[in-house]
């Protein structure tokens, strides 16, 4: 991997993601998001807290935490929610923003390199792709929310999930209309390491304030230039007319 190579394709990403006809697409998936939630949470807060509270006593390891009362209980609804609300806005992102998106981009820094997917095929293996995707993710989140105790996990776990489910998802669907299915396992393959650290930067941004409303857009632009561009250089050192 070339490390300059990849740190010029984040630049080139967050300038990307001022442009006025990708920022559109960019602000409503979080807005959306947001909105779904907060009615969810306005219902479904009090009583899981409310069910975590009953329940936390029974649960022996975790009695020497008693003296932080109804706080942990909030604390543990946040940690609940917390996943899902991202596979929301990041099934915003990959299957209705992304394509426009794509389209904006291609057409502008990637015009010979041809689509060979259907659009339609495309919608339908990111649906797919996205909600296993997802599915992997939060039921991987619940699994390991016990080491968040672990001193520094909450930190670092909540980036590991994020990183993997961002490459998992968006390296399909930047490939999904432009690659065949063999090229789209040969660039994979060859940017693997590329794609991982792709997703941990997507990660990293959502860690920053105001700046991660706009992480996994960020993050679908980068997978874009990162996945066109290895493209196009798999096309071009197997001599395809691009």
């Amino acid at each position: 991997m070339d490390t300059t190579a990849f740190f010029r394709t984040v630049l080139r990403a967050a300038r990307d993601l001022l442009r006025p006809s990708i920022l559109v697409h960019a602000l409503w998936p979080p807005l959306v998001a947001f909105v779904i939630w907060s009615v969810i949470a306005w219902f479904a807060w009090q009583p899981l807290a409310a069910w975590i509270v009953t329940t936390l006593p029974d649960w022996q390891i975790f009695t020497w935490l008693d003296w932080i009362g109804p706080s942990l209980a909030h604390i543990a609804v946040f940690f609940l929610l917390a996943p899902l609300i991202y596979v929301t806005v990041l099934l915003l992102v990959a299957v209705f923003a992304l394509p426009r998106i794509m389209a904006v981009i291609a057409a502008r820094d990637y015009p010979d390199v041809s689509a060979y997917g259907s659009a339609q095929a495309a919608l339908l293996g990111s649906v797919v792709n996205t909600v296993a995707a997802g599915a992997i993710f939060v039921i991987g989140w619940l699994l390991t929310l016990p080491l968040l105790l672990i001193p520094g996990a909450v930190i670092f776990l909540p980036l590991f999930w994020a990183a993997w489910l961002n490459q998992r998802a968006f390296r399909f669907d930047a490939l999904a209309e432009h690659a065949q299915p063999q090229e789209r396992a040969a660039v994979i393959a060859r940017e693997r390491s590329s794609l991982y650290l792709g997703g941990l930067v997507g990660a990293l941004a959502s860690y920053i304030p105001l700046l991660n409303l706009l992480a996994l857009a960020f993050t679908a632009v980068l997978f874009v230039h990162l996945c066109l561009g290895g493209l196009r250089q798999l096309r071009a050192e197997q001599g395809i007319a691009l």
